[in-house]
């Protein structure tokens, strides 16, 4: 009891603050989310996501060497083809736009674990994640296109397949696809939790990716649901999954947090587009101090219980990370 007992004994010298800490940050933890355009030259800036861009085919070699600069180590890729179709051709094409980014990555030797997002609404005319039937979104016809599109991915050089297209089975239909061709030590991260939220919003100004019609309620969760969550989380567990995400991160923090406590495997969590915009615009309007605030983001969502953070702050996070640390 006071005055014996003063907790701002640890706080009072900063060498002790930082041995007392409890949650810190690395950069290892990070995935930094790319867009790539096919037939792009050079870059163009997302307006909604300052800071951010689409990328050609050369203009990402040169972000994927900056990124290995700052102390990023791994990227998750998303393509934006030239022509869409119904059933989303150019998602599973061995000449995708992010089958060929894969490539040209690979070629280059960086020493980045590369992810493939696996998901139709960037392919597809009518911007819905499977195929449809009048405005139906249909499961069980769905599954194998994702599965072919995680093995071309895979094929072209995707270390990780990243499944967020959130059809029921797709885990087990991805799992049985690549062991089937030989690629049994591939990793599956689920987007296991992923809620129908209005945080996506410059996502998807950024990868054309917006439904021509309806929404995608009816297949991704609803934002009030934990149980739901948890049940996900397990059913992708038995079909094969190798990491559960959560998306978005910081509304849905104690999910990130109940989902930890409920499993072994290793948990990740996007922090989102419209999550990454509010901290940038906040920022230029002089309301907080970027770089502060940007650390808490990622600590909390880290503290949560995650182990990864797919983040469109990696780079910034990462260079401060150096420096602090004399890396």
């Amino acid at each position: 009891m006071f005055p014996t007992q003063r907790v701002r004994r640890l706080r009072e010298h900063g060498i002790v603050r930082d041995m007392v800490c409890e949650t810190s940050l690395s950069t290892n933890d990070f995935v930094y989310p790319v867009f790539v355009e096919e037939g792009l030259n050079g870059k163009t800036e997302i307006s909604s996501m300052p800071g951010q861009y689409r990328h050609g085919l050369e203009s990402l070699l040169t972000l994927a060497e900056d990124c290995v600069n700052a102390g990023v180590r791994s990227l998750i890729l998303f393509g934006i083809p030239k022509e869409k179709d119904a059933v989303g051709s150019q998602a599973y094409a061995e000449e995708g736009i992010v089958q060929q980014a894969l490539r040209a990555l690979k070629n280059r030797g960086f020493p980045l674990l590369l992810m493939g997002d696996v998901c139709l609404c960037e392919y597809t005319s009518h911007g819905h994640c499977g195929l449809i039937q009048g405005h139906a979104v249909r499961n069980d016809p769905t599954l194998p296109l994702l599965a072919r599109t995680a093995l071309t991915q895979v094929q072209a050089g995707a270390d990780v397949v990243a499944p967020s297209d959130m059809m029921d089975g797709r885990v087990a239909a991805i799992r049985q696809e690549l062991d089937t061709h030989g690629f049994e030590t591939t990793p599956i991260i689920s987007y296991a939790v992923k809620y129908a939220s209005s945080f996506y919003g410059p996502f998807r100004q950024a990868a054309d990716s917006a439904p021509q019609f309806g929404d995608r309620r009816s297949y991704q969760m609803n934002p009030a649901n934990v149980r739901e969550g948890l049940r996900e989380a397990s059913l992708d567990v038995d079909e094969g999954a190798d990491v559960l995400m959560v998306k978005p991160a910081l509304a849905f923090l104690d999910v990130i947090h109940r989902v930890r406590e409920a499993n072994d495997l290793p948990i990740a969590a996007y922090n989102v587009s419209g999550e990454y915009a509010m901290v940038e615009f906040a920022a230029q309007a002089g309301a907080l101090d970027h770089d502060r605030v940007m650390e808490e983001t990622l600590l909390s969502i880290k503290r949560a219980g995650a182990d990864m953070i797919f983040t469109y702050h990696a780079p910034a996070m990462a260079r401060i990370l150096r420096e602090r640390h004399g890396a």
